[in-house]
């Protein structure tokens, strides 16, 4: 059986990131990018998929963890029957090389201990070619080598490489995994101890420059960052994950690959990072943007990799078993093919906030806006695949049409407000018209609510955006209504589902966890309509739900409470954070916030 997902917490570098298990294993790393294949895939099949595993040899009583403070450097340690002994865990954070520290220290009596490497090229599927050379341990299969530098002796056995070693008080014993290109000459080993002591200081110089000051602050900053390790720093990308199939219900086909980076997720990363200081961040990631969405609009994706590639073709990969057993394991996504009318809408939005912030302004970035709005223009009633990507039919989804409205209300506002030209007549036209459009089809007066798509009488979770992006005030009844409506019949233990998979809306098998960022918006929800007692609360609760070292994934089995989907994931800590921000704010700040008609924790708007 494989560790639960909330038994991994996350090192990385800021172009790729490993999980590593509270049994001292790194079971998942891609390098050297996110999304590049994997050399440790034993989170989705076993042992001799990849891994490296380094533990106590027996006699495990107890194992604490934690992250040092500010920093993603990661402490593991291990009670024994023989003593205590700490792992310390860290990436360098390099633009030139990829590195993984691993350091063994001693801190009572005298433990044995065993380290078990198994590297497996290309997500499990290739035997590398191992020997030793000038002491160093060498695996080489076509493009790819790691290099295994440490004073431990280490031997063969059985395609994996072995070795054990006995840790004292005060004794540390310091090993290194070097990737570099296969027909890049070997370079320099580096001093671990004198790494460590630079990534200590280069990760607490970095969260000494955020800014956030409201509650909540060594949470939010544990979010920013994990956010700040999803990035792939020559970009500016920020993926959504650095997992792929790691299933929304146990056992269940409901497995993607999210080591892309996704224009959904754009509004809502720019004011992560401009709420908490981080602007060169936050500028890096709209110029990540601009350049992902320049070409025909009609071309645009609502989701690339990280340096801004569009083909993202998905494929299974039939010799991993999945984790847990849940198959099929893919690799790319045919979700990039969809039609989402909604990203327009987040593409606007996410300009408008970086205006509004006072981010300097892209002399282009109008005209790309301009050419968007113009095909937006002429699509807009159009069904598409939505915010959930289904696999089934196209529908008129409420809320892409919601986000249709977005886009030509903040282009009506970049022209009132900062003076950019456009027909804005036109403009408010098409903005008055979707707004009709939705509130006759997208609302169901019998059932006084919101529905999920034109004709339906079935709820989803993204209409709890309806408010958070100033489409109706969250005094309107009809808003408050859809609320009350998904709270009696959205929700499971007490957490918010993102819609009813029973109605085969979305052509796959029925089940899959409870949403946890919907929840956030719940959350931002009850704010908004003045119910912040409650509100409170439910943010209290999904705090508790971190795992032990303050990381949230996707989803949640209800019934169970294990984490589900894709870890850790980007969107949930996003949302963390915009929420910790609004709930932040005192009332009266949040109700005059909302009489804008815009995102009411937006930065410019809190600020």
């Amino acid at each position: 059986m494989p560790l639960p997902i909330e038994d991994y917490a996350l090192i990385g570098d800021c172009h790729t990131a490993a999980l590593v298990g509270r049994d001292g294993s790194i079971d998942w790393l891609c390098i050297p990018r996110f999304d590049s294949g994997a050399c440790f895939a034993a989170l989705l099949g076993g042992p001799d998929h990849g891994r490296w595993l380094i533990a106590p040899f027996q006699g495990v009583r107890a194992v604490r963890r934690r992250y040092r403070d500010g920093t993603l450097i990661l402490e593991t340690e291990f009670e024994t029957d023989e003593g205590t002994v700490r792992v310390i865990d860290s990436m360098p954070l390099s633009n030139e090389r990829w590195d993984i520290v691993r350091i063994v220290e001693g801190l009572s009596g005298r433990v044995r201990m065993r380290t078990e490497l198994v590297i497996r090229f290309d997500y499990g599927s290739i035997v590398p070619w191992v020997h030793k050379a000038h002491g160093t341990l060498l695996a080489t299969a076509g493009p790819d080598t790691l290099e295994l530098h440490t004073a431990v002796c280490t031997h063969g056995e059985q395609m994996k490489t072995v070795a054990r070693f006995e840790v004292g008080a005060g004794e540390r014993v310091p090993f290194v995994l070097n990737y570099r290109p296969s027909h890049v000459p070997m370079q320099p080993a580096i001093d671990p101890e004198q790494t460590l002591l630079e990534t200590q200081r280069e990760w607490l110089e970095w969260s000494q420059r955020g800014s956030y000051r409201g509650r909540w602050r060594s949470e939010v900053l544990r979010s920013l960052i994990t956010l700040k390790a999803l990035t792939y720093t020559p970009t500016g990308g920020i993926v959504a994950a650095p997992t792929t199939s790691l299933p929304e219900q146990g056992g269940g086909v409901r497995n993607w690959d999210y080591r892309y980076c996704w224009l959904r997720d754009a509004t809502f990363t720019l004011n992560a990072l401009l709420l908490a200081g981080y602007t060169g961040e936050a500028v890096a990631w709209r110029e990540w943007l601009l350049r992902a969405v320049a070409g025909n609009p009609a071309d645009l994706q609502n989701l690339y990799s990280v340096t801004g590639e569009r083909r993202l073709d998905e494929v299974e990969l039939g010799w991993l078993p999945g984790y847990g057993g849940a198959a099929p394991v893919r690799v790319g996504n045919a979700a990039a093919r969809q039609f989402q009318l909604d990203i327009y809408g987040e593409v606007m939005d996410t300009l408008h906030l970086a205006r509004a912030a006072g981010l300097a302004t892209e002399p282009h970035a109008w005209r790309i806006q301009r050419a968007l709005l113009a095909f937006l223009d002429t699509h807009w009633r159009e069904p598409d695949e939505g915010i959930w990507e289904i696999r089934g039919p196209r529908r008129h989804f409420t809320h892409s049409k919601v986000m249709a409205w977005v886009a030509f209300d903040r282009a009506v506002k970049a022209v009132e407000h900062f003076g950019l030209d456009g027909p804005i007549d036109a403009w408010r036209r098409t903005r008055d018209a979707i707004h009709a459009q939705v509130c006759d089809a997208g609302f169901d007066a019998r059932r006084n609510s919101f529905v999920q798509y034109y004709g339906a009488s079935d709820l989803d979770a993204s209409l709890l955006l309806i408010p958070l992006v100033g489409f109706l005030p969250p005094d309107d009844a009809r808003v408050r209504a859809t609320v009350d409506a998904i709270q009696r019949e959205l929700m499971a233990g007490g957490l918010v589902l993102r819609y009813a998979t029973a109605t085969g809306v979305d052509n796959l098998p029925p089940g899959e966890g409870v949403f946890l960022p919907c929840t956030f918006w719940l959350a931002d929800s009850l704010a908004l309509t003045g119910r912040r007692d409650e509100a409170e609360a439910l943010f209290e609760r999904l705090l508790a739900l971190r795992n032990d070292v303050g990381l949230l994934s996707e989803e949640l089995d209800p019934h169970t409470g294990r984490m589900l989907g894709n870890f850790p994931q980007a969107l949930t800590h996003m949302a963390l954070v915009n929420t910790a921000r609004l709930l932040s704010l005192p009332q009266h700040r949040i109700k005059h916030s909302c009489t804008r008609g815009e995102r009411p924790a937006a930065v410019a708007q809190t600020s």
